[in-house]
């Protein structure tokens, strides 16, 4: 199946998790699909070292977005250098990635408004209307004492 062109898409690195990455991202984002799957062939396999036969990588789209996660093995680790943003319409949303993202993740890598998955990725998961919230010092110091986002408390704060 052909996907759409799109000139950036995230390319996340997995040891040997990608396909079951793939599949918890996509059961948490509405409009999401697995959009196809490669294995590593024999010569892929010679040169990587990976199984052959073995999920190579996984191309998906999280709510339309495009990602590709690949097999590739231990010798890279996630870190907060990189984050995925959610941005949400509202608190309920917020508290649906919230609770699914998080489940399994680190709870010691939560704090104003992000997390550690169960894969190590990190996420922030903010209110749609974040920036302008961020505007306010006193939205920002409410912020820095969060740890999954309030949206009320932070418009009070900002008032």
């Amino acid at each position: 199946m052909s996907r759409p062109f799109r000139r950036i898409t995230p390319f996340l690195w997995f040891d040997t998790q990608a396909e079951e990455a793939a599949n918890f991202y996509t059961s948490i984002f509405p409009n999401s699909r697995i959009t196809s799957v490669t294995h590593y062939t024999k010569e892929s396999s010679d040169a990587s070292g990976r199984p052959q036969g073995s999920v190579m990588t996984v191309n998906f789209e999280l709510d339309g977005e495009p990602l590709t996660a690949l097999n590739g093995g231990p010798i890279f680790k996630f870190n907060e250098a990189l984050s995925l943003v959610v941005y949400c319409k509202d608190q309920a949303e917020i508290d649906h990635f919230w609770e699914k993202l998080s489940a399994g993740g680190d709870p010691k890598a939560q704090a104003c408004g992000w997390l550690k998955d169960r894969y190590g990725l990190s996420w922030q998961i903010c209110p749609e209307d974040i920036d302008e919230l961020a505007k306010s010092p006193k939205a920002m110091a409410a912020l820095m004492h969060m740890t999954k986002l309030d949206i009320a408390a932070l418009k009070a704060a900002a008032k």
